[in-house]
Formats: C-alpha cells, sequence, structure tokens
C-alpha cells in the first residue's frame, strides 16, 4: 500500500475527538470588591473603632455657586442625612457601639458624641417657610433663617447649615455681607458680651458673643458639634477670598 492510501485508511478509522470537559467553581473569597453602598458607618468601640464610611452615607451636596461656602473644601449638605436612623448599632461579635454621623471636615470624628443636637423637622417650620429668627440690637441685625445655605435661601434672610442643630448644641448661620441682602456685613463689628437672639417654636434663647474672628475658608470645625448650646455666624471676607468671619455665641 502506498505512502498515501495508508495515510487516507488512518484518517477514516480514526477516533472522533470528544468536547473538552470542565466545571466552573465559586470565585475565591476576597476575589471582589465590597459594594460601596453598604459599607458601616464611622463606629466607636470594640474591633471595628473608627472605621472610616466611604459610602453614599457620607456624601456632600455641594453648596450653590456663589454662595459664602461655595469654595469652603468639605462644606455641603449630606445626600443621606440621618440614614442610619438610630444612634446605636451592634456589633458582628455582640456588643453595642455608637454611631457617628460622618464630619464636617471629613475627618475622623471625635470619641464621644455630643447631646446637644436638634434635627429640623416638619414641624419646626413657620407658615412662611422659614425656622425662626436671629437677631443682634448691636448692629442692628434682625433677619429671617431658612432651611439651606444656597442661593435661594441667603436671597430670602439667613441660611442654616443643615449639618448643625437647630436648636441644642451648635446652631450655625450663614449670611450674605455686601450686596441688597447683607444681612451679616456688619458681624464682624460685634464684640464680646454683645447679644444674640434666636428664636424658633422651640422657644428664644439669649447668647453672649465670646469670640469675633476671621478664619481660614479650609477651616470646617466652628460648624462641629458641642456640648453646650452656641450660635455660629460665618460670613465672607471682603476682597479676601481665603477667610471668612466667624462668630460665636454662648447661651447666658
Amino acid at each position: 500500500m502506498c505512502s498515501l492510501t495508508l495515510l487516507a485508511a488512518m484518517i477514516l478509522t480514526a477516533t472522533p475527538a470528544s468536547a473538552l470537559e470542565y466545571t466552573e467553581a465559586d470565585a475565591a473569597a476576597g476575589s471582589f470588591g465590597k459594594p460601596t453602598s453598604v459599607e458601616p458607618v464611622t463606629v466607636i468601640g470594640g474591633s471595628n473603632a473608627y472605621e472610616t464610611d466611604v459610602s453614599k452615607n457620607a456624601a456632600y451636596i455641594p453648596p450653590a455657586f456663589g454662595s459664602p461656602m461655595s469654595d469652603l473644601p468639605g462644606s455641603g449638605e449630606l445626600l443621606t442625612p440621618n440614614l442610619t436612623g438610630s444612634t446605636t448599632g451592634t456589633l458582628t461579635g455582640g456588643g453595642t457601639v455608637t454611631i457617628i454621623p460622618p464630619s464636617t471636615s471629613g475627618g475622623t470624628t471625635g470619641s464621644t458624641v455630643s447631646t446637644g443636637y436638634t434635627a429640623v423637622t416638619s414641624d419646626l417650620y413657620y407658615s412662611g417657610g422659614y425656622l425662626g429668627t436671629l437677631s443682634a440690637p448691636a448692629i442692628g441685625l434682625s433677619v429671617k433663617v431658612y432651611q439651606g445655605t444656597d442661593s435661594a435661601a441667603l436671597k430670602n434672610g439667613a441660611g442654616h447649615f443643615e449639618s448643625t442643630s437647630i436648636w441644642d448644641g451648635n446652631v450655625a448661620f450663614a449670611g450674605h455681607n455686601r450686596g441688597v441682602n447683607n444681612n451679616f456685613g456688619k458681624i464682624h463689628t460685634l464684640e464680646n458680651g454683645d447679644t444674640i437672639k434666636l428664636t424658633t417654636k422651640l422657644g428664644t434663647r439669649s447668647y453672649s458673643v465670646y469670640s469675633v474672628r476671621k478664619v481660614s475658608v479650609n477651616d470646617v470645625s466652628v460648624l462641629d458639634s458641642t456640648g453646650e448650646d452656641i450660635v455660629t455666624l460665618v460670613t465672607c471676607m471682603m476682597n479676601q477670598p481665603n477667610y471668612r468671619w466667624c462668630v460665636q455665641a454662648r447661651e447666658k
């Protein structure tokens, strides 16, 4: 038999090849990143102390363009405020921890929770859509306060920083220092001992000024929660975009 005939016979009698068989196994643990939408908030206590929140819980809506805090890093309103709905949580291994809202400065929060905080609720609004009135007789200030620090709020009066309390603790407001609505244009002339009054549906409080200073545009610590009842006023400084005027007063 010639070689070509032998080759043809070998091809015709060869056993057909079978399909390759294989199986799929589950991916090894840790092969995929954890979804950021379920990252835990910052907690204190147990083995999870000071875990950083990288979820939407910590996201901020930036201030409106042209507002007093528009170029202040770390400022804005929480995208999902009070999402946890509770001030306590449970560790995986058991035990209770305290849940801390994200810091306004974007850094790690402190080791204690301030009890001085009152959230804004629908029943605290007056029929005109404002939250109360703010006055400082020494500079002739008398203005209504509205929720938020965007241009719409500041056009009507002073704006309440949504990340701060509205009654107990540190209640912070922003306002324009020039133009038609320059409600905070003279706050830097207040002196220690001058009176600031805040009236809301929760009552009226009188505060005594103890600090009038300029702060860096990057300093958001003036919005931090406090254990004592204070009011904080913030406005821009004319021709000094890197600084803000900040006035603070504590309850008398």
